[in-house]
């Protein structure tokens, strides 16, 4: 038997807006990401809104699963992480209300699928 040296691992970012309906447009993140396992992968997220929407989350749908919330994150930690997801195999940054990134680390099969960024605006 001979071990498979390298994997790539895909990983297919998808942008959400909520409060309100748009086209997606006002936010972008890394598109496509291919790296091998054992790596790590940064995704990156913004948005052309203004400074009131500061809140960002972070989303993973893997293959035939419903879309989990991975992280809420805001300029200022920490970062509220969702049960069975943890600060160590995904640490976010969130520096400004505009910019924000997710990172997978020590990449394995079972990270591969679609990632989204979602921002919104603070409310009472």
């Amino acid at each position: 038997m001979i071990p498979i040296r390298y994997r790539f691992l895909s990983l297919l970012l998808s942008v959400l807006w909520i409060k309100g309906l748009t086209n997606g447009s006002d936010v972008t993140q890394t598109p496509l990401l291919w790296t091998f396992q054992g790596q790590s992968a940064t995704m990156s997220c913004s948005h052309t809104k203004d400074a009131t929407y500061f809140q960002m989350y972070w989303y993973q749908q893997l293959p035939g699963q419903n879309m989990k919330l991975i992280v809420f994150t805001t300029s200022s930690p920490p970062h509220q992480y969702e049960k069975g997801f943890s600060e160590e195999k995904f640490p976010a940054e969130k520096k400004n209300a505009q910019t924000g990134s997710l990172t997978v680390e020590k990449l394995q099969p079972e990270d591969s699928g679609v990632y989204f960024c979602a921002v919104s605006q603070h409310s009472d």
